[in-house]
């Protein structure tokens, strides 16, 4: 297993396939590794291996990963970003692909600020995001699902400096993707995908917000907008209903597998996504928006 090095941060990461790059970071919130891969909605190292170079990491202090260095206080999107494009300048690779599931949203929104001539496109898959009746949802879930472990293996890190870092995580721009503002996303003229979820860390809110700011987005019409209503209606009327209408009188790009689809009453919404995110072939989603940047 390979590790990226640059001063006191030391990254390690995968590669898998041939091709056009693709840097692909699994879910897991402030947990995102490498290992996290089999239990994803899909395991995309697998599923574009043999159409992409594809590269995965695991995240700075993920606990059971392998990536380490300080706990990034002041701006801590940046930090994620700047191991993240190290990476990359490490592997020799100027443009490439960016797929991000989960806190990946946040990620894809700093890349994109960050490096607007590297990241070529972008794929939002259940992003996490700002949910205005329960603003605190990730700064819980830091609490609950990283502090612990983390504290046990690094006890010099003090409760102050992890307060700190949540603040400037979550706090500091309560709203939509935490790492850039909406203006941001209105002006960016990046090809964009987005594969929404709608759970208390994944607001569907906020991966329509994504599509319907962004100037060249498509958006999936997921099993997770039928969540809203689990009564089992056609897809493309819930499509209509929950996404046609909330794009501020744009003309949103629906992806969808098929016009009837329909799904049961009660089901996960992540898992239930599984089977109508593989329906529509994501390799074939990517050469689109690769199609978009006159790639191919």
């Amino acid at each position: 297993m390979p590790f990226y090095e640059k001063g006191d941060v030391r990254i390690r990461y995968e590669e898998a396939g041939s091709g056009f790059p693709l840097l692909v970071t699994p879910g897991g919130g402030l947990n995102s590794k490498v290992s996290n891969w089999p239990t994803a909605v899909f395991n995309a190292m697998e599923a574009f291996k043999n159409d992409f170079h594809c590269i995965t990491m695991d995240q700075r202090n993920a606990n059971g990963g392998e990536s380490t260095g300080p706990v990034p206080v002041e701006n801590p999107w940046d930090a994620f970003a700047d191991d993240q494009l190290g990476l990359m300048d490490h592997l020799g690779i100027r443009e490439f692909f960016y797929m991000g599931y989960c806190i990946g949203g946040c990620f894809a929104g700093k890349l994109l600020e960050r490096a607007p001539q590297r990241v070529v496109a972008a794929v939002f898959c259940q992003s996490v995001g700002h949910r205005p009746e329960d603003p605190d949802v990730m700064y819980r879930h830091g609490h609950e699902n990283w502090v612990p472990d983390f504290r046990a293996r690094r006890p010099d890190v003090t409760m102050e400096t992890i307060e700190k870092y949540f603040h400037n995580l979550y706090r500091v721009q309560p709203d939509f993707l935490y790492s850039v503002p909406r203006d941001f996303i209105r002006n960016c003229r990046t090809p964009i995908l987005v594969l929404p979820d709608d759970t208390p860390a994944h607001p569907l809110r906020t991966s329509i917000d994504v599509a319907s700011l962004a100037p060249n987005a498509e958006i999936t019409a997921a099993a997770a907008v039928q969540a809203r209503h689990r009564g089992g209606l056609p897809l493309r009327a819930n499509v209509a209903g929950n996404i046609g209408t909330s794009c501020s009188g744009r003309t949103l790009t629906v992806v969808c597998s098929a016009t009837n689809t329909q799904f049961p009453r009660s089901f996960n919404s992540a898992r239930t996504s599984l089977a109508c995110w593989r329906s529509l072939q994501g390799t074939q989603m990517l050469r689109a928006l690769c199609r978009l940047h006159v790639l191919c």
